[in-house]
């Protein structure tokens, strides 16, 4: 089974790109028999703003936009995911739901975990992920891993403490569990 680490936020000198790649080195670092992972950096899919007369539901996986073709593609290839997420003014990053908001069947069903960044962590914008993936009927995990900007760097950059790589096992271990058991 595929599991697409998503690092969500395209800003210019973003946190996110660290922690995505944090966490595909732990699960290339695994020894998970029958699942494999891929990074899907949103900053590489250029997703426009979501102005489709027709509804990503109703699209039938047939989107005017080539960027969103493509998206669909690399979304759809994954049986669950791992969303790598900023808090933005305490929500969810405006391109991120933007780029989920642009597909539809593509999400439907599949498992979610969450791994988050922020000043506070990024809780909030994974309240908010747990709400909007209950759309598409997705199945998110309870396990979590939230990093600080603050806590879990230093002058270098991203530098997670200890016990992150714990908890970020702990996730993994949930999010594959929760996928086998879907699939039988």
């Amino acid at each position: 089974m595929k599991i697409g680490i998503i690092i969500g936020s395209i800003r210019e000198g973003r946190f996110g790109g660290a922690v995505g790649q944090w966490v595909k080195e732990a699960t290339d670092a695994r020894a998970s028999e029958g699942f494999t992972y891929e990074v899907l950096d949103l900053k590489d899919f250029n997703v426009p703003l979501l102005t489709a007369a027709t509804p990503p539901m109703g699209a039938d996986k047939q989107y005017d936009d080539e960027n969103v073709t493509r998206w669909s593609k690399a979304v759809d290839s994954c049986d669950g995911f791992i969303f790598v997420t900023a808090e933005y003014n305490r929500g969810v990053p405006g391109a991120f739901k933007n780029a989920y908001d642009n597909l539809g069947p593509e999400w439907q069903g599949k498992p979610v975990a969450f791994v988050s960044y922020g000043g506070r962590q990024g809780v909030r914008s994974v309240e908010q992920w747990r709400q909007i993936v209950n759309a598409f009927e997705q199945q998110p995990v309870q396990s979590q891993v939230s990093v600080s900007i603050f806590e879990d760097a230093d002058q270098d950059g991203f530098s997670p403490q200890e016990h992150r790589a714990e908890e970020l096992q702990a996730m993994l271990a949930d999010l594959e569990s929760l996928m086998q058991r879907t699939a039988e």
